[in-house]
């Protein structure tokens, strides 16, 4: 580790925070579920995005080296219904879509992982899966399905704290009649002929869904690997059954940890209170945001909240990020000219708040001192602008030299008039001042007389 600061994850697994102790302090492995890509990602996408950026951004300044590997589910049941409502192929959808997500996420500074694989991608692996585990007699083919048989697992439940009659009342699908046992779910179905499909022992059909992740984690990262994060949705069934597919495989049976030793995961995000759903037509989209608001305004408003509790995304959240931002960006300008020394002996301590389980929030407190700091006549301008480098590099945040940064000549005709308004004002002439207020606002720029004159600062 590059310094002496502990770090601390909430795992999921056990329910309690807990010191991370890496399986290779030298290179830590993380993997997170992204999404099934076959309409726009919303703000509840972009947070579990944006979390994770965050959390990967942190692990590289204090660890060595970090291997982050994130997903696109491009087969699912979800797409197929698109492809043919839209009467077009599913690669039309899947490609159209997980460009889409990349360019909106990158709106918002996040980085694209080390390894973005598809699921189509992993068919063969997911298959020696599937094999193996039929080979232990985990799993059993009916009807052109096979099935992972629950039962055969005790340490079914462990991660989402569920007993027998939770998990089968919990598992999101109707219980065939082919099921050994009506918690028992599907590693691969059959297709036809206007589904996609791959040749396997079992016929023509496609993975389920949760095969996917179990597969390509092993391939990309190996095992164990160190993180598995994703959705609070997605503890279960979606992460149970990953746990239960590679410890029966792969991994070591008696010991959930041989798959991921550590499981966290992002809360749910509201909309003024209320759950987010396509019935109350209250889905925010990333691509609509982003027109209206600069993408590290809904960064950081998307880091407001502790990432394991729930986040109510409403104008508030927004405005508060945004006139932080400005502050923030406001600093960054000003400290252009300030020579700074080694930056890599920077006090790690400023951000000691995001190795605590990621207390962004916390971290965002020490910002708003850092303004308040900035502001005082004996300031240490030159450890500010290193700690805000730090910041920056942790949160995301700051990247973007453009933000608001106005050439001389503007801002030179910004004063000219304001001073010619002061003197419209004076002479008693208010539709002039008011003209001029209207030019003003026209070069996107929001004054406001007080006592001590008049302030103005650029438009959002």
């Amino acid at each position: 580790m590059k310094n002496k600061i502990s770090f601390k994850i909430f795992n999921s697994l056990n329910g309690q925070k807990e010191e991370f102790n890496p399986c290779n302090p030298e290179h830590i492995k993380i993997y997170a579920c992204g999404p099934t890509v076959y309409n726009y990602a919303h703000i509840g996408n972009a947070r579990m995005a944006v979390v994770f950026d965050t959390f990967v951004r942190t692990l590289r300044i204090f660890y060595p080296k970090v291997t982050y590997v994130s997903n696109i589910t491009d087969i699912d049941d979800k797409i197929i219904e698109a492809a043919h409502e839209q009467k077009v192929e599913i690669s039309s959808i899947t490609e159209k879509y997980t460009k889409i997500y990349n360019d909106d996420m990158a709106e918002l500074n996040v980085l694209m992982p080390d390894i973005q694989p598809k699921a189509t991608e992993y068919i063969p692996e997911m298959i020696e899966l599937i094999e193996d585990l039929i080979s232990k007699d985990f799993a059993y083919e009916k009807e052109g399905h096979v099935l992972f048989h629950v039962p055969n697992y005790d340490n079914y439940g462990k991660l989402s704290k569920r007993n027998r009659d939770e998990q089968i009342a919990g598992s999101r699908v109707e219980i065939a009649p082919f099921k050994k046992d009506p918690a028992d779910f599907v590693l691969w179905k059959p297709s036809n002929k206007s589904q996609p499909g791959w040749d396997s022992p079992w016929g023509v059909g496609r993975p389920g869904w949760h095969t996917e992740c179990s597969a390509m984690s092993k391939k990309t990262l190996g095992l164990p690997f160190d993180i598995h994060g994703g959705g609070r949705d997605l503890i279960f069934p979606h992460h149970e059954n990953e746990i239960a597919q590679s410890c029966c495989s792969s991994a070591n049976i008696e010991d959930p940890t041989s798959y991921a030793k550590y499981w966290m995961h992002n809360g749910f995000v509201t909309i003024n209170g209320e759950k987010m759903s396509k019935s109350l037509g209250n889905i925010i989209l990333v691509n609509e945001l982003t027109k209206s608001h600069h993408g590290e305004v809904i960064r950081l408003a998307l880091l407001s909240s502790h990432y394991r509790q729930g986040l109510d995304w409403n104008e508030k959240i927004i405005h508060q990020a945004n006139i932080l931002l400005d502050k923030l960006y406001e600093i960054k300008f000003l400290l252009d000219d300030e020579v700074v020394g080694d930056t890599s002996k920077a006090n790690l301590d400023i951000i000691a708040n995001l190795a605590d389980d990621l207390n962004t929030p916390g971290l965002i407190a020490e910002l708003h001192k850092l303004v308040k700091d900035f502001k005082a006549s004996n300031s240490n301008k030159s450890e500010i602008k290193i700690h805000l480098n730090l910041i920056s590099q942790a949160l995301g945040i700051l990247q973007d030299d453009s933000y608001k940064k106005i050439s001389e000549e503007l801002e030179s005709k910004i004063h000219a008039l304001i001073l010619k308004r002061k003197l419209a004002k004076d002479n008693r002439d208010y539709d002039l001042a008011d003209k001029i207020r209207n030019e003003l606002l026209d070069l996107g720029v929001e004054i406001k007389d007080t006592s001590s004159g008049t302030d103005w600062n650029l438009k959002s």
